[in-house]
């Protein structure tokens, strides 16, 4: 990716703003690629259902579309990419984005959903293989599923794979999947629609994100106060006179933090209205069995009475 030029000419990139977001893309990219795909086949999924008069709620497709894809594609194919591996703040954004927002737009799009009521035959049958086989069962057990989340940043921040992933592009790309892919995997048995196996209860899920809370201000507040750069001599390298690596690193660490409070909350309050809805839901369903059971009950009553009114009294004679 050729390295934006400031207005003296030079390859020195120029402080990052919101204008610079919008001032280079980077569409040659596997990660382009993917959501170009995914959004083509859930749109054609979407239209297949409408052909044959079903519906599908348009809620699910905003926010697989312009949540879950379009927050990665904010993050991955814009400006931001061009600096992700300038600033560690903007790197931050970026991964909070690819882990956690998108992953919980897209599970709130029920996308395996959605491709079961379109499939039909052997595809549908290879899908439900797929989703209730052993390796799903257990990367997707919420316990497996939390580990790899919370272990993750720890492993890439703390070791020398962040470094490497700042030298090689291929990696860097590699560790941007691994994140949304672990993403997904943390929030979709939490908060999403489709089925899938090792569903806890709504408590169950609630206690879990509210565990995953600490982790994210421990890691914010090491690499805050942290006296070595994350990356070596990385940073201090690019000599950009409008940066302060030792400055970025404490913004950046802030921004993981917040940003993980702040994601939390948002599932939890996510999580206690869809408990609400479910908890509406069954007693719907149960006020409707009940109603059933007495029109059964009065039926029965009232084709019983005529019946004993037909009957001769023995002791009238």
């Amino acid at each position: 990716m050729p390295p934006l030029a400031d207005a003296r000419g030079d390859t020195e990139l120029p402080p990052f703003s919101a204008a610079a977001i919008f001032q280079h893309f980077h569409l040659v990219s596997l990660i382009a690629v993917g959501l170009l795909v995914a959004a083509a086949l859930y749109l054609y999924g979407v239209q297949r259902l409408r052909q044959r008069g079903d519906h599908w709620p348009p809620g699910r497709t905003v926010a697989f579309v312009a949540g879950g894809l379009g927050s990665i594609a904010l993050v991955s194919v814009t400006g931001i990419e061009a600096y992700d591996t300038t600033l560690l703040s903007v790197h931050m954004v970026q991964h909070m984005v690819l882990s956690m927002v998108g992953p919980i737009f897209l599970a709130l799009g029920a996308p395996t959903t959605l491709a079961l009521r379109v499939l039909h035959g052997p595809p549908r049958k290879a899908l439900l293989a797929v989703v209730h086989s052993r390796i799903v069962r257990v990367l997707t057990f919420p316990l497996v599923a939390f580990g790899l989340f919370i272990a993750n940043p720890f492993v890439l921040y703390f070791t020398g794979l962040y470094r490497q992933t700042l030298e090689h592009a291929w990696l860097h790309e590699f560790i941007h999947i691994h994140f949304m892919v672990t993403g997904c995997l943390f929030f979709w048995p939490l908060l999403g629609l489709d089925p899938l196996p090792n569903r806890w209860p709504y408590p169950g899920r609630a206690l879990l994100m509210v565990l995953s809370v600490p982790f994210h201000t421990v890691l914010g507040l090491t690499i805050m106060q942290a006296p070595e750069l994350l990356g070596g001599d990385w940073y201090p390298n690019l000599h950009l006179s409008w940066m302060d690596p030792h400055s970025d690193q404490v913004t950046a660490g802030g921004i993981l933090w917040a940003g993980g409070e702040v994601v939390s909350v948002t599932m939890l309050g996510i999580l206690v209205i869809q408990w609400i809805r479910q908890s509406e839901r069954e007693a719907r369903r149960i006020d409707r069995a009940l109603d059933r059971q007495e029109m059964e009950a009065a039926a029965a009553a009232s084709a019983t009475t005529p019946e004993m009114a037909a009957r001769p009294d023995p002791d009238a004679r």
